[in-house]
């Protein structure tokens, strides 16, 4: 279910690597959890973050919810198709509904994160 090439944080962000470049989105699990998703703020592009920092919200039909960069690193470009159809999120959450891309700073940071069956273990504690 939880793409094994991916990171995890437990904000419930996911990363993919693309060479220096990081594809963002949420999991699964955050989508679940947000219940139907009505809009999405993207982070302006060319914007600089760092580890943890808001980039964005997703608003469902239940709340707002900030999404958080897992890394630090500036965001190089972001997927307009979720200002038409931020449902893509919920649809497709490891792949069309991808957030934003981020030119990544400092690669290191990927080691406070999650692969797949560490992940699949954390939110299984969240769920019982």
């Amino acid at each position: 279910m939880y793409p094994d090439n991916f990171y995890y944080s437990k904000d419930h962000e996911w990363l993919k690597l693309e060479g220096e470049v990081a594809v963002l989105g949420i999991t699964d699990f955050a989508q679940k959890q947000l219940g139907d998703i009505i809009y999405v703020e993207l982070p302006p592009v060319g914007k600089v973050l760092d580890a943890h920092q808001s980039l964005g919200t997703v608003e469902s039909v239940k709340s707002v919810s900030d999404i958080y960069s897992p890394v630090s690193g500036e965001v190089i470009e972001v997927n307009s198709e979720l200002a038409q159809t931020p449902d893509l999120i919920n649809k497709d959450p490891h792949g069309q509904g991808w957030i934003a891309k981020l030119k990544i700073k400092d690669s290191s940071e990927l080691q406070n994160l999650m692969k797949a069956a560490d992940y699949e273990k954390y939110i299984e504690g969240l769920e019982h």
